[in-house]
């Protein structure tokens, strides 16, 4: 073998060794780019997967509590990785929670449309008996002449308006008008016809009298609404103690207030108040709680669709508890209505003929003009006293008057016309 030969071979195997080494350093290279490509993958998948647990654990608990809580607008909580924001993924998974929203607030709606319909069933069902047991129970106090049957039955029928007034505030929630048609009336009136219709109407204060009257298409919505405020209040704090309203009217229109002397409410309380008597929000049924709590509720129904404008506070309460005030616009309120004519009997009776002396003077105010004596007795808390209207006679002042003996002769005539008769029908009968 030649020297030259040699050479070659040599040559020739290290032309095959630095290919060969060319060679397994990209098959190093490839198989390294593969390892680091197979961690990303797998970590990717494990973002994944972790954002998967995560919306299972976290993110839909969260928008399922937040519906709950009434409000479906909440934020749903964020990505648990924020680079993968914008990927397939975040997309989603957005989706997911836009349908499981979608599909929570409609069956939400659905149920709350089930129970609404419910009461609103079951208050009309139940008002028309309630009205005929006022009825009944208002003819048997004006029949009724025992003072402990009438005492029994002034229980019952107060018992009954208040149920009246439950039902009543329940079919507001329901969208049905909340009572009858009125006149216009002072509406002092219709103050009190609120602290009629409330078990501790002994504790309320009325205010003065005063001249603001009121339109009747707004009577009986502002003496339920003033009825479940005031009921709210003497609940709310002790039996001792008073619930006071007062009246001021303004250059907007007339405000009423009422104080109690409960306790006061928390910030988060007061807050949820505010919101209730303020009406926007939805009525819902299913959310009422255990006892259902819906007084404030119709508050802020009745203001919302009459006009009123409600607001609790704890700062400017007169006996340290909660301050409510009712804003009643003047468009409202109406002028006071003509005085009628008094009847021409009585003018006659006050201005006897012939010169017979008449009736006493009525009684005069400060400006000479008649006040007429109230037709009802007036107990200390202004509310009018209910009696029977058939009072029973006493035994010891019935007497019948003394009879007169008739006048001489005063028998012929019917005798004569007698005889005359007899004659008629019977010819055979002789003549006297």
């Amino acid at each position: 073998m030649s020297f030259s030969f040699v050479i070659v071979l040599v040559a020739v195997l290290g032309v095959v060794a630095v290919a060969s080494g060319a060679a397994l350093l990209r098959m190093y290279g490839m198989l390294k780019r593969q390892r680091v490509a197979t961690a990303v993958a797998d970590q990717r998948v494990s973002e994944r997967e972790a954002e998967a647990a995560h919306l299972a654990s976290r993110r839909l608990p969260a928008l399922i509590e937040s519906l709950d809580r009434g409000a479906p607008d909440a934020a749903t909580g964020d990505l648990r990785h924020p680079h993968l924001a914008g990927t397939g993924t975040d997309i989603a998974y957005q989706q997911v929670l836009e349908q499981v929203r979608a599909a929570l607030v409609r069956a939400a709606e659905q149920a709350d449309d089930a129970a609404g319909a419910a009461v609103q069933s079951a208050t009309r069902s139940l008002q028309p008996l309630v009205y005929e047991l006022q009825r009944a129970v208002s003819g048997l106090v004006d029949t009724a002449r025992d003072d402990q049957i009438l005492g029994l039955v002034h229980r019952v029928d107060h018992s009954a308006s208040q149920l009246a007034r439950r039902l009543q505030t329940l079919g507001v929630l329901t969208g049905t008008w909340p009572g009858r048609q009125r006149e216009d009336t002072l509406l002092l009136e219709a103050v009190r016809g609120g602290v009629s219709r409330i078990r501790d109407y002994g504790r309320v204060k009325t205010p003065r009298p005063e001249s603001v009257h009121l339109a009747g298409r707004y009577v009986e919505p502002l003496g339920l609404l003033l009825a479940e405020l005031m009921d709210n209040g003497a609940r709310h704090s002790a039996p001792t103690t008073p619930v006071e309203i007062s009246v001021l009217e303004t250059h907007t229109g007339v405000s009423i207030e009422v104080h109690d002397a409960g306790p006061g409410m928390p910030s988060e309380v007061l807050a949820e108040a505010r919101r209730r008597v303020g009406g926007r929000d939805r009525v819902r049924f299913t959310k009422l709680g255990t006892p259902a709590a819906y007084g404030l509720l119709g508050v802020g129904v009745i203001a919302d669709r009459y006009g009123f404008r409600v607001g609790v506070d704890s700062e400017h309460s007169r006996h340290g508890g909660i301050r409510v005030v009712v804003q009643v616009p003047r468009s409202m309120l109406v002028a006071p209505p003509l005085p009628t004519p008094e009847p021409a009997v009585q003018s006659a009776v006050e201005h006897p003929p012939n010169g017979a002396p008449g009736p006493g003077p009525a009684l005069s105010g400060p400006s000479g003009s008649r006040e007429p004596a109230p037709s009802y007795a007036v107990a200390e808390d202004g509310l009018p006293v209910r009696r029977s209207r058939h009072a029973a006679p006493s035994p010891g002042n019935f007497s019948l008057p003394e009879a007169e003996p008739p006048p001489e002769g005063a028998g012929r005539s019917l005798a004569a016309f007698v005889q005359g008769t007899r004659r008629t029908l019977d010819p055979q009968e002789p003549q006297p």
